[in-house]
């Protein structure tokens, strides 16, 4: 202690240096929204191509899920055909009802099993079912993203905009760190728009009305009345049996009614055109948006493969802007932006927060030096929150954040002990040099007591999933904090107030 204080520019010097390792240090470490959470539920997911029939997600679920039943370490399986799962779990990313799409939910004995299957179902999902995207995933634990490498493609033309999306997609696979690149846009259906004649069909007395309403009462059918069963109304649907509307050729059997009351051929008046249009179409801010999105290698988080990815697409959208396509821009999207509204939340209060803080701290110290040099102590566990995240391969994330708010208040409070102390010695006539020294040194066990106690209290929480990186970052923090809080606050102090070092008695 007496080294730290005569060397105190040294010290301060060192401290310094510490705080800017760990800000380097806090730059290695992977960042991370929120964890999978640990409840033993797996979600798998089957899409067919867009516009795929009912049916045809009926088949495939059926075999997936007969495939599933066979497998070791399942305890059960159940399926849901047309849509997601039901929102059994508040933060679960709901899947729109869509005729494509399917999604199981794969119930395992134990968690060492999930994560035995977690491993194994993506292989035998793409050797088995190939005709399927098939995605195995977990359930969240913060808000659902739907991905955890998203970037969302935006511009005013659709058809140009596919293209500018494709470029995306085609960087995205060409990174070893993304698995099943793919986007919110899914593929183009096949269509048959009719071409009406209408010249001859004004001449015939036909409105473009009466030839949509017998086209649809064809393909689709048109609601001539209810049923009534118990609760429950039925409709009733007039249409033509399935074997007489399944070929385009069918359409040669529409008859439309004409002003006259007589009926001529659909055909007569329109002509079937064969073309090619999107199924779905997203909309961000009035324009048109494609999310590319997807998964991850293991290891990674997803906040770390977007920011791998996203200067070369910032480069991209520069070459486009030199295109002349400077309407059209890439967003980042997913985990990283649901973590950014995160933090700027925190960082909403944080002033406010502040500004209580050191408040209270002067309340406490009466005096403004004395507080900012409590004050100053805040950050001094940032070398140790890195050290231990990157040790222990931990990602930060929101709740590791929220750790770190905390690890400030605990360090402050051991400077808040250590200061009063030295300014109860000097107040009782110490000298100011024996008071800081001495302060310091009797001070030394309750501190470290009390900072072991709450590093201890951390060790449980250190395995949790969701829990475990706000304890790491705790215990690592305040361990490097309160050494540093023991040595390098007294030669602030010392330093801030010019303590001269007592001459040696001769």
């Amino acid at each position: 202690m007496t080294w730290c204080v005569t060397h105190r520019w040294k010290t301060i010097g060192i401290t310094i240096a510490l705080f800017v390792l760990g800000l380097v240090g806090m730059g290695k470490v992977q960042q991370q929204f929120f964890p999978d959470s640990s409840r033993p539920e797996i979600l798998v997911d089957l899409w067919l191509p867009e516009g795929a029939p009912f049916a045809a997600s009926e088949e495939v679920a059926r075999r997936v899920e007969q495939r599933l039943a066979q497998v070791d370490g399942i305890r059960s399986v159940t399926t849901w055909v047309g849509s997601g799962v039901p929102r059994f779990y508040l933060p679960l990313d709901q899947v729109f009802p869509q005729t494509n799409v399917s999604q199981l939910i794969v119930v395992p004995q134990d968690l060492p099993t999930r994560e035995r299957l977690l491993a194994s179902l993506p292989t035998l999902m793409a050797q088995e079912f190939p005709e399927v995207r098939g995605r195995v995933k977990l359930l969240p634990n913060g808000p659902p993203v739907p991905f955890p490498v998203q970037f969302r493609v935006v511009g005013p033309d659709p058809q140009l905009l596919r293209l500018r999306a494709d470029e995306v997609k085609q960087a995205m696979r060409d990174s070893p760190h993304t698995r099943g690149v793919n986007d919110n846009w899914n593929e183009s259906v096949k269509t048959v728009r009719l071409e009406v004649d209408q010249a001859k069909a004004r001449a015939l007395g036909v409105s473009s009305q009466a030839i949509a309403q017998a086209s649809r009462t064809l393909l689709l059918g048109t609601p001539v009345g209810q049923y009534r069963e118990g609760d429950k109304l039925i409709e009733i649907v007039l249409r033509q049996p399935q074997g007489e509307r399944e070929a385009l050729t069918d359409l040669g059997q529409v008859h439309v009614p004409t002003a006259s009351g007589k009926a001529v051929p659909l055909l007569q008046i329109a002509t079937p055109v064969i073309g090619w249009e999107y199924g779905v179409m997203w909309r961000e801010g009035r324009q048109y948006a494609i999310t590319v999105q997807s998964d991850i290698a293991d290891g990674l988080q997803g906040a770390t493969v977007t920011a791998e990815l996203l200067p070369g697409l910032k480069k991209m959208e520069s070459t486009w802007a030199a295109q002349g396509l400077a309407d059209y821009r890439i967003e980042v999207a997913g985990a990283v932006e649901e973590s950014a509204k995160g933090s700027s939340s925190i960082a909403a209060g944080m002033p406010l927060m502040l500004f209580i803080t050191f408040t209270l701290l002067m309340l406490q110290l009466q005096s403004f030096s004395r507080s900012v040099l409590v004050f100053l102590t805040g950050p001094l566990g940032l070398a140790g929150v890195a050290g231990a995240l990157l040790v222990l391969n931990r990602p930060f994330g929101f709740v590791a954040l929220l750790g770190v708010i905390a690890l400030m208040g605990m360090i402050q409070r051991n400077s808040v002990i250590l200061i009063d102390q030295i300014e109860q010695d000097r107040a009782s006539g110490m000298p100011a040099w024996q008071a800081i020294v001495e302060s310091a040194v009797r001070r030394l066990r309750p501190i470290v007591l009390t900072a072991a106690a709450a590093v201890l209290a951390m060790i449980p929480l250190s395995r949790s999933v969701f829990w475990g990186p706000m304890a790491v970052a705790i215990m690592g923090g305040l361990i490097v904090a309160t050494a540093l809080t023991l040595l390098a606050l007294p030669a602030m102090y010392a330093a801030w107030f010019r303590v001269p070092r007592p001459e040696p008695l001769k």
